[in-house]
């Protein structure tokens, strides 16, 4: 079984660099590619310009012995992948007949009028292996070169998709009797980066098989486990064998694996515990509140939510002046919820969208706190409501802070 066979992933279309479309078969494609025990090293992502598709796909070919690429096999002028290929492969495109008829045939399915530039899909750089497409009207195809291949796969999504699933994966799989890549991620909260690694420890961080990385977000800190092996089983009780370690050391950090969410950690936690939660969000509203709602403990555990459009009706409700600092608002906000609910833990994000950033203090636009038995844990950030990011993350570094609270006796 080969156990180093490497993939590199060509995306084409000017389209994905002008930032028009966002690149999701790349990320599909790694991920499909990883399942079946591939590596991938490299992503590229190139314009409908020949030269430089050609130059991409030279380039991938020098570094990998699989180079799949995705885009530019349309029928008109900017699909240059054909071309690409054949250039980077030294060959000359022919023309198909038979493939040309086929073509034809589906637009007849489809009760549309092919027109004369869907003649451009019937060439083939020479040599090549089609790919049948029974979803779309783009024919794909494989080319071997000097020990390498190049799969080049349409663009539009649904088409890629299936391709890759019901022809290409089990094409490798049989060529390289491939095994298996299988990725665990185990998801912490209440501890830093830097101090994960350090409780980790180097033997596990810089192993070769399992590896173990990790991974920052706003509160949460994820740790991936990547096991290669020849089948499924064996990676599983390789990760298995990692992963006990790592919870020797950081178990207690340690919220749940995979897709969870620290929402459901969280709200599993206080049903289990009999605990209650208060939130007040200003200016800010759901950031918090519309995450613990698709929780299935949410009516159980959640005594009393506060929203407020804005500071002043904050200030208002808590009877103090405007002028206060934005952490003391969210930590007063945080104990009146708690005390006013018999709530066990209290949450407040507070947030001034229309405040100007003052460049001699960041800590001015939103800022979080959590509340429990009279103790804070609170932070400041330097954007408001309106930050693409502000609901993410400070929604996910309060109820990180909030589990975390809820661990500690």
């Amino acid at each position: 079984m080969a156990h180093d066979i490497n993939a590199e992933i060509i995306s084409i279309g000017t389209e994905i660099l002008l930032g028009e479309i966002t690149d999701t078969n790349s990320v599909h494609i790694a991920r499909s590619l990883r399942d079946i025990g591939v590596n991938v090293y490299f992503m590229t992502s190139v314009g409908d310009n020949e030269g430089r598709i050609t130059a991409a796909i030279r380039e991938a070919m020098a570094r990998a012995q699989v180079v799949i690429t995705t885009g530019g096999l349309g029928p008109t002028v900017d699909d240059m992948t054909r071309q690409a290929v054949a250039t980077a492969t030294d060959r000359p495109l022919v023309f198909h007949q038979d493939l040309l008829d086929k073509i034809a045939e589906r637009f007849v399915g489809f009760k549309v009028t092919m027109t004369t530039n869907n003649r451009r899909q019937a060439f083939l750089p020479e040599g090549a292996l089609l790919i049948e497409n029974p979803v779309g009207t783009a024919p794909c195809f494989v080319v071997e070169h000097e020990g390498h291949l190049v799969i080049s796969l349409p663009g539009v999504p649904r088409e890629m998709k299936f391709l890759l699933a019901e022809r290409v994966i089990p094409y490798l799989q049989e060529r390289y009797q491939l095994g298996v890549i299988k990725a665990r991620i185990l998801r912490t909260a209440g501890i830093g980066e830097s101090s994960l690694d350090d409780l980790i420890g180097e033997e596990l961080l810089q192993g070769g098989n399992p590896t173990v990385g990790l991974a920052a977000h706003s509160g949460v800190v994820d740790i991936r486990i990547t096991a290669k092996a020849a089948n499924l089983e064996a990676a599983e009780q390789m990760i298995a064998v990692t992963e006990e370690q790592i919870r020797n050391r950081a178990g207690e950090y340690i919220f749940g694996t995979d897709a969870e969410q620290i929402e459901e950690a969280l709200t599993d936690l206080l049903y289990a515990t009999g605990g209650k939660l208060a939130v007040s969000e200003t200016g800010i509203q759901g950031a918090v509140s519309e995450r613990l709602r698709k929780t299935p403990h949410f009516t159980d555990v959640v005594a009393q939510t506060n929203t407020y459009d804005n500071l002043s009706l904050l200030t208002d409700a808590l009877g103090i002046t405007a002028q206060a600092d934005l952490r003391e608002l969210a930590q007063q906000a945080a104990a009146r919820i708690s005390q006013e609910s018999g709530a066990t833990i209290g949450i407040a994000i507070v947030s001034d969208p229309d405040r100007a950033k003052d460049e001699a203090d960041i800590d001015v636009g939103t800022a979080v706190a959590v509340c429990k038995d009279g103790q804070f844990s609170s932070r400041v950030y330097g954007f408001g409501a309106q930050a693409a990011e502000a609901k993410l993350w400070t929604s996910t570094w309060a109820m990180a802070r909030a589990w975390q609270m809820m661990q500690s006796k």
